[in-house]
């Protein structure tokens, strides 16, 4: 099998600012992998506080070429991915690329979408969050104006001005909101009164109020809230999970954290065995991560897979949006389509 890549800066619609940092646009790397007619893409996405980029990224694919070209069909995706972490410690959204065109890939050689390998009804699609940065009153109400067709908003706080800004958010829409701080909130009593305040505002559930590391505090604002507590930063692999049982109500699985769809499946497989809620998010992704981590996402409780609209640059069609919901196709593999 023939492994190639390309190198592309995702652009953004808007500025996009949370609690830590602010960017315009993401580095990105499309994978392909080929083999005997069909190919297989993938993707990763390395906003810079994940510390990748795109020669670190292609470093890692250009040794993990000589890996997958000694690879033959039928093939084991669990084992594959194996050898491909083992390759380096870190690269975990390199290795998700890889991950997400050998299932691609995989299923396009199966003759069979992406779902289905595992067993998935994509009926039990939840709906998905359209996410909104901090930003000022006016820009606020033009992103809110710009998420017709979905049914949630994630709200980005961790800011001096959070009040104000679910504030503005209700001037213009009574829709259902999520609420990330990206571990924007540092004394866990303050945290604490705002869970309260937010869901008083029409907030079901917040991401990561306290800092990654402050498990302590995370545990406490979790022990009061009356809304579920995610864990994101704190939450890379799954060897965290087992660690965030009692420190939050459950994780946010994010593809390019977690090298991809083999290793995502088992987090959510082992957070439910706990009794935790899981949500799946993405970073800046085109269609193609997005439609990735929307293979898993009928087994979740909580969807946030949004970035195909909050991107210029997209290569790929959007996934198909209806009534809120990512809809999953039948077409084999994940379903992607060029932007023609």
């Amino acid at each position: 099998m023939q492994l190639s890549y390309k190198t592309v800066d995702l652009k953004l619609k808007h500025t996009f600012t949370i609690a830590t940092v602010s960017r315009t646009f993401t580095p990105i790397v499309l994978t392909q992998i080929a083999h005997e007619g069909s190919v297989g893409f993938g993707e990763a996405s390395m906003p810079p506080y994940i510390g990748e980029n795109h020669q670190t990224a292609a470093f890692f694919l250009d040794k993990a070429k000589i890996i997958l070209s000694k690879l033959r069909y039928p093939f084991d995706i669990q084992q594959v991915m194996m050898e491909i972490d083992s390759l380096a410690e870190e690269n975990k959204a390199a290795k998700a690329s890889i991950d997400i065109a050998l299932h691609d890939l995989k299923g396009k050689l199966d003759n069979q979408p992406v779902w289905k390998i595992f067993n998935v009804n994509p009926t039990e699609m939840p709906l998905t969050s359209f996410t909104i940065g901090i930003d000022t009153p006016s820009v606020l109400r033009q992103k809110v104006a710009e998420s017709e067709g979905f049914s949630v908003l994630k709200i980005k706080l961790g800011s001096d001005d959070d009040k104000a800004i679910i504030s503005t958010i209700r001037e213009v829409t009574d829709k259902p909101l999520y609420v990330d701080a990206n571990q924007g909130w540092k004394d866990k009593y303050f945290a604490l009164e705002m869970t309260h305040w937010l869901r008083e505002q029409g907030v079901l559930m917040i991401e990561q109020p306290m800092l990654k590391t402050d498990l302590a505090g995370n545990a406490f604002v979790t022990e009061g809230s009356p809304l579920p507590t995610i864990a994101d930063e704190s939450c890379q692999r799954l060897s965290d999970i087992s660690n965030l049982k009692g420190i939050f109500h459950g994780i946010n699985i994010k593809l390019m954290k977690s090298t991809g769809l083999n290793e995502g499946f088992k987090m959510l497989q082992l957070a439910k065995s706990l009794g935790m809620k899981v949500m799946i998010g993405c970073m800046s992704e085109t269609s193609c991560g997005v439609l990735a981590a929307a293979q898993i996402a009928p087994l979740c409780d909580y969807v946030d897979l949004d970035t195909p609209w909050l991107v210029t640059n997209n290569p790929f069609e959007k996934p198909v949006l209806l009534g809120g919901k990512i809809q999953l196709s039948n077409e084999i593999g994940l379903g992607l389509r060029f932007n023609q």
